[in-house]
């Protein structure tokens, strides 16, 4: 696999009538401009996988997929803690103190399959 380092701006040909410039890079992101014919597919590698394609051989993990894996393991201990908290006894201010740090913290998202705290 061809490797190459871009700067902001700098852009690179695929035959003749595929461009790619690097846009935009902040942190751990960046910003892709693809210039293609309507007709050719142009897929994340996420969006392939998730659709049953398989992952190339030539692509090595980067740090995007141990974040990934801590962010499922987040989800899950948050949804674990929030069910717990629930069971326990909403009365006490106590629960309630700690349920109102969590949601600070990390605030629930409306989407969630996590259960929704509602005190007795």
């Amino acid at each position: 696999m061809l490797s190459l380092q871009l700067r902001t701006g700098d852009y690179m040909t695929i035959g003749d009538e595929v461009v790619v410039q690097l846009n935009h890079i902040a942190g751990d992101r960046c910003k892709l401009m693809v210039k293609a014919p309507r007709d050719m597919t142009i897929l994340r590698g996420e969006v392939l996988e998730r659709t049953g394609g398989e992952r190339p051989e030539c692509v090595v993990d980067g740090p995007y997929r141990h974040r990934q894996e801590w962010n499922r393991n987040k989800s899950q201990a948050l949804a674990a803690m929030r069910a717990l908290l629930c069971e326990m006894d909403g009365e006490d201010s106590n629960v309630q103190s700690l349920r109102r740090q969590l949601d600070l913290i990390f605030p629930p998202e409306s989407t969630s399959s996590e259960p929704v705290y509602s005190p007795k």
